[in-house]
């Protein structure tokens, strides 16, 4: 085991990353770079899904490079990525027949708003366990299949998209299933990936017919659904090819997912919530699938080769780590880490609150026209009171889901294991234990996202034998406990509700 290693791809919302992981689920070596963001009209989001392959091989050879890593002491590769951002290519050339649809997109909220007209609502929640939202890969795929070749691909073939998608000559899948077949050849994504399509029935475990018909996606052009740990594996990686190694793709989780996985929620009640682009917080509910009646999503956690499928409920926020972006796009702060700086310097907000709807609220609210609002200034409200507003918004959403989880699942989390980015900020840490009045741990390797892909792909090899190991690698960085009194806290999330409401329905048509 000293002189092999597993590699993670870690394809994000803003950028991809490759680590490569020793048996102690250490760090060996690590790559990234950023890609694109494309915004064609307010509230679209694309990404370029051929730049995103670029940058796949490149992290992935300078990373190797800089470690002094020869590929052929990889033992496996798993892969995790943005989930929901959704491509259609062309299975002969391998080109897409437009961008990709980021997550984030809301180009189709007016084909959610029919969907809950005709009361399709309960119906899709019942076999996919997701809210009807523009977030999810259903619409995205419908919208690419109506309008992709006028827009962008240029092509003597004429035939309509869609009897092109049921001859099998395009293919649809999120990020996962685009790496897979660029790496391998083969089409093929993982349980939790295609749980989060809004196609996917995840109580039969199989594409659902009726919601293909609804949207109208041909299944000839889904891929085959496998194990987020799998032994039989999706396939090896072209030993002519970039990387020059046959090497097993073992593994593949959406992001989410796979910091669960990498935190090791192993067991029902384990809890965890990643603060990246968007904050998602799920909690491991075991063999069953728990319908949520406080707007949260009920998903696919992960499956291990030849057993059941975890499910997990989830809170979805969609701007969390993007509000820190934006304080510096609007030059408030100059880089993420003088947030904690700014905050300090006022006791607090002075009774202004930000809610950062920039794309539309999440859970538990689940309101695609709602905007980025702040509310609450007077002529005394400076710089710092909005940056501190902004760190207290992500604590008060992450509340909102805290509470939603409680209701639903009747477990009361008295700790909540977190990782991303921004909990390298020991104020943001704080806060949220203050606001949620719950125990923060932080674990020692916070890229628990890449981790996660890496422990899947591992087992699936034999590099670690069970879960038992993965546990014990898991060490504790720091733990923040509450330091503020309950009724301070409630106080001050008293009015985050009422900013909420002013945020709500705003981006109505002209």
């Amino acid at each position: 085991m000293e002189d092999t290693y597993i590699g993670a791809i870690d394809q994000g919302t803003t950028g991809t990353r490759f680590m490569v992981f020793d048996h102690a689920g250490q760090v060996v070596t690590n790559a990234y770079e950023k890609h694109e963001q494309i915004y064609p009209e307010p509230g679209w989001v694309e990404h370029d899904p051929i730049e995103i392959w670029e940058n796949t091989q490149s992290v992935v050879l300078a990373a190797l490079e800089q470690g002094g890593i020869d590929p052929t002491q990889l033992e496996a590769i798993g892969i995790t990525n943005q989930r929901e951002t959704t491509l259609v290519w062309d299975a002969d050339t391998g080109k897409p027949v437009h961008n990709a649809l980021v997550w984030q997109d809301r180009r189709t909220t007016d084909r959610v708003e029919d969907l809950e007209a005709a009361g399709k609502v309960e119906w899709i929640r019942e076999k996919t366990g997701l809210e009807a939202d523009a977030y999810f890969s259903a619409t995205k795929t419908e919208w690419i299949l109506d309008n992709a070749e006028p827009l962008k691909l240029s092509t003597s073939r004429t035939r309509d998209l869609r009897e092109r998608a049921r001859d099998g000559e395009l293919l649809m899948g999120t990020i996962d299933a685009w790496l897979i077949y660029n790496l391998t050849g083969n089409h093929i994504t993982d349980v939790t990936n295609a749980s989060r399509t809004m196609l996917y029935d995840i109580r039969e475990l199989s594409w659902d017919a009726e919601l293909l018909e609804e949207f109208d996606v041909p299944e000839a052009m889904l891929p085959e659904v496998r194990p987020s740990s799998d032994a039989d594996f999706y396939g090896h990686t072209d030993p002519d090819g970039f990387l020059g190694a046959e090497v097993p793709i073992a593994g593949a989780l959406g992001d989410q997912q796979a910091a669960l996985f990498g935190q090791t929620c192993f067991d029902t009640g384990d809890a965890k919530n990643t603060y990246g682009t968007g904050s998602f917080y799920l909690m491991n509910t075991g063999s069953e699938a728990v319908s949520s009646d406080h707007g949260l999503l009920t998903t696919i956690g992960f499956q291990m080769s030849g057993e059941p499928v975890q499910y997990a409920l989830e809170g979805s926020i969609f701007v969390t780590g993007a509000a820190i972006e934006w304080l510096e796009d609007v030059d408030l702060i100059n880089n993420a880490a003088q947030t904690a700086e700014l905050a300090r310097s006022v006791d607090s907000t002075d009774g202004v609150y930000m809610v950062p709807a920039f794309t539309g609220l999440g859970a538990p609210h689940w309101d695609g026209r709602a905007r980025g609002t702040i509310v609450g200034m007077t002529r005394g409200t400076r710089k710092a009171h909005i940056v501190r507003a902004t760190l207290e918004a992500i604590a008060y959403q992450t509340r909102d889901i805290a509470e939603a989880m409680e209701a639903d699942s009747g477990v009361t989390t008295t700790s909540l294991r977190v990782d991303g980015g921004a909990v390298k900020n020991d104020f943001l840490c704080q806060l949220q234990s203050d606001i949620i009045q719950t125990d923060i741990v932080r674990p020692e390797v916070d890229e628990t996202t890449a981790l996660g892909s890496a422990y899947a792909a591992g087992l699936a090899v034999g590099y670690w034998d069970t879960i038992d190991e993965l546990r014990d690698n898991w060490q504790i960085d720091r733990e923040f406990e509450p330091g503020l009194s309950a009724a301070d806290a409630d106080r001050m999330y008293s009015r985050w509700d009422d900013a909420v409401e002013r945020s709500l329905n705003w981006a109505t048509e002209e």
